[in-house]
């Protein structure tokens, strides 16, 4: 047997489970801006929460309804296009992960997942000004 092509940590879950899971940490990060979670979870949700927020930073419907059908969540999705995104001044490599010890029921390795830059929550993006 080989793993070649097998993409992704399994977490001993079904696929729906594993897909929800993922969807709620995605959304627990983007409304929270800092969470803390198992190292192995922090890992895997970064990649697909940087691609989330480069779409996000194209801003136009597509990808806003790409990032909707991703996240099921339509207010944590209209917060990353409209408040997030604006305010990442980078092209790549968004977050990042600080280990944070070892959770003490079963000495799982912990990582705290954040933002690099600094996000304003209540950010509010100025009116362009010419458009009809």
């Amino acid at each position: 047997m080989h793993r070649h092509g097998y993409k992704g940590r399994k977490f001993g879950r079904e696929t729906d489970q594993r897909k929800a899971l993922e969807r709620g940490l995605m959304c627990s990060l983007l409304k929270y801006q800092s969470i803390t979670t198992t190292l192995a979870r922090a890992k895997e949700i970064r990649r697909s929460t940087e691609k989330l927020i480069t779409l996000a930073k194209r801003g136009d419907l597509a990808s806003r309804r790409l990032i909707i059908a991703r996240l099921d969540n339509l207010e944590i999705a209209d917060f990353l296009v409209d408040v997030i995104a604006p305010q990442v001044k980078r092209d790549s490599g968004y977050l990042r992960i600080e280990r944070a010890g070892f959770r003490k029921g079963d000495h799982a390795e912990l990582g705290t997942i954040s933002f690099v830059d600094d996000i304003d929550p209540d950010f509010k993006q100025p009116a362009e000004k010419g458009k009809k």
